[in-house]
């Protein structure tokens, strides 16, 4: 199921991707993949089960061409480590984005409050957001990501790259975003697409412009006082 959902929040990138598991890989997943006009090119995973192992490497468009990585540890804590960047000129050294993200320090500053289910999809959202390029917006429903943008000059664009990805599928959908939202239009864009809650720091300087925007759409906003901005 999970498998499913990831697909689906853009099988379009999904084909000739790279895949990522926390969990063994099976033979029922391994034939998900063998679908028809479905490919990746490498799998990395915890470990593949016999049955999944054969599947993805007897199959005649996979067997020459996707690479399988075994790696037991994946799934293991790590310490605390930097993250180096290269500036022009030297070396930028900084501490991985990695620090336990509270949610006992969310606010929720909106007229309406997010309900059970949006909350729900609003703390899937904020964590996959984490992850993704900054300008990074991310929808999601149902705790699977229907639609993102990322690496955009403007926080606008994310946002309407994520809206025209998910589509109909953004009807009833959350939005995270891993840096302050710095004007309206992000929100209206967001509330055109169908999104029903947003996710973001907060921390604008109209940031009350923002909320304002959040009520007239009946969109339930939450503050995290954290952000994810990820180069």
């Amino acid at each position: 199921k999970a498998l499913e959902k990831a697909w689906a929040g853009d099988p379009v990138s999904a084909f000739g991707s790279i895949l990522g598991f926390n969990r063994e890989v099976d033979r029922e997943t391994a034939e998900f993949l063998c679908g028809p006009d479905r490919f990746v090119e490498a799998i990395i995973a915890p470990g593949f089960t016999a049955e999944g192992f054969e599947t993805l490497t007897t199959r005649p468009k996979w067997k020459d061409n996707v690479r399988l990585l075994e790696c037991p540890t994946l799934n293991d804590p790590r310490p605390s480590s930097l993250d180096y960047r290269r500036v022009s000129g030297g070396l930028l050294v900084q501490d991985r984005d990695e620090a336990d993200d509270p949610e006992s320090e969310w606010t929720v500053p909106t007229e309406r409050k997010p309900t059970e289910q949006e909350m729900a999809d609003l703390r899937f959202a904020w964590k996959v957001c984490r992850h993704v390029k900054s300008n990074a917006i991310v929808f999601a429903r149902d705790e699977a990501l229907v639609g993102v943008g990322a690496g955009q000059m403007s926080r606008l664009d994310s946002t309407e790259i994520a809206g025209r990805k998910a589509g109909e599928r953004a009807k009833g959908s959350v939005a995270a975003s891993d840096a302050f939202y710095p004007f309206r239009d992000n929100i209206d864009a967001a509330a055109k697409a169908g999104v029903r809650a947003v996710i973001q720091p907060g921390g604008s300087r109209r940031d009350a412009e923002v909320i304002a925007a959040c009520n007239e759409h009946g969109i339930a906003m939450v503050f995290t006082g954290r952000r994810h901005f990820r180069h």
